[in-house]
């Protein structure tokens, strides 16, 4: 069997669409979103009047005429992984001045996003034989699961134990270890260990199956991350990079050795390694350029076969 897998789309309308439209491409049989499928921040189009609006997006200011201006700002900023929302002067102000109303508009555009998502996959997956499935990850509200469990055709994965063909089995999580910006879906090494133990417990041979854990395993290389001060911007410039994986996913991957290790997390862990029996696999993510990393791998009986990481 072939399986497509990619992860943190964050909230990018076209690498959600590019991962929907892989099956087909690759010949896959099977799909796979690892965690972070929601975007970071509601981005406003503001009305200015006589049909003139005002943007900011990524610290660059646009002024723009007519409707077919706005439809266009639309679909970048949807792109590029945030949410827009056309509105007032005087909503922006309702907006700001009132407690938990931000919150709320957002939780609205994530929960809409995703509903658009989840039926565009039905409509290009129906009469495929194609299965898709997600697991939320660390910075995907809870709220998500429920529009997820709506689909017809899109699946979660998270603590479940998923037969992806006679001889495999995958056991997912989207948890992870702590990070600097308390997300949430994140916890403690000893509890991270604990949820995923259980769920390898369901499984009947954890040593041939796909392990597909969010975080890559501390120390593997696909876990380097640049280091941050204090004030959580990177240290000198960028340049130094420090380990931020799971010792938790390395304790697992070192007790079981399954077939495949299925990672993400870390944006810029692009690679692969292998420890032990396992193939590990991080393909990284550029999606706020629209561009969807991923990893195409044939699974043989009691083998990983061809692989491949993939840019598109």
């Amino acid at each position: 069997m072939k399986l497509f897998f990619a992860t943190d789309v964050h909230g990018s309308e076209i690498c959600w669409k590019k991962f929907v439209n892989a099956g087909k491409f690759y010949e896959a049989d099977v799909l796979i979103l690892g965690g972070d499928m929601t975007g970071k921040a509601i981005v406003p189009i503001i009305a200015q009047g006589s049909d003139r609006y005002k943007v900011t997006l990524l610290e660059q200011e646009s002024i723009l005429e007519g409707k077919e201006a706005v439809d266009k700002m639309v679909a970048t900023i949807q792109n590029r992984g945030y949410y827009p929302y056309v509105t007032t002067p005087d909503e922006v102000q309702e907006i700001s001045s009132t407690p938990g109303r931000s919150d709320d508009l957002f939780l609205q555009q994530v929960t809409k996003t995703l509903e658009r998502w989840m039926d565009y996959a039905d409509q290009k997956l129906a009469g495929t034989k194609i299965r898709a499935f997600v697991c939320p990850g660390n910075d995907d509200v809870f709220e998500i699961d429920s529009v997820i469990a709506s689909s017809k055709l899109v699946h979660t994965a998270e603590g479940q134990v998923i037969e992806l063909d006679e001889h495999h089995e995958m056991v997912s999580s989207g948890w992870s270890n702590p990070t600097p910006w308390n997300t949430h879906r994140e916890e403690p090494e000893d509890a991270l260990l604990r949820r995923i133990e259980e769920v390898i417990s369901k499984a009947k041979n954890p040593s041939n199956a796909v392990f597909n854990l969010h975080p890559p395993p501390y120390g593997s290389g696909l876990d380097e991350a640049p280091e941050l001060t204090s004030d959580m911007r990177p240290a000198y410039a960028g340049r130094s990079l420090v380990p931020v994986g799971s010792k938790s996913v390395l304790a697992v991957l070192d007790k079981y050795q399954p077939l495949l290790g299925l990672h993400g997390h870390i944006h810029e862990g692009k690679g692969t390694r292998k420890y032990k029996k396992t193939l590990c696999i991080n393909p990284g993510s550029m999606y706020e350029q629209g561009i969807l990393h991923g990893a195409v791998v044939e699974l043989k009986p009691q083998k990983v076969g061809n692989y491949l990481l993939t840019t598109g």
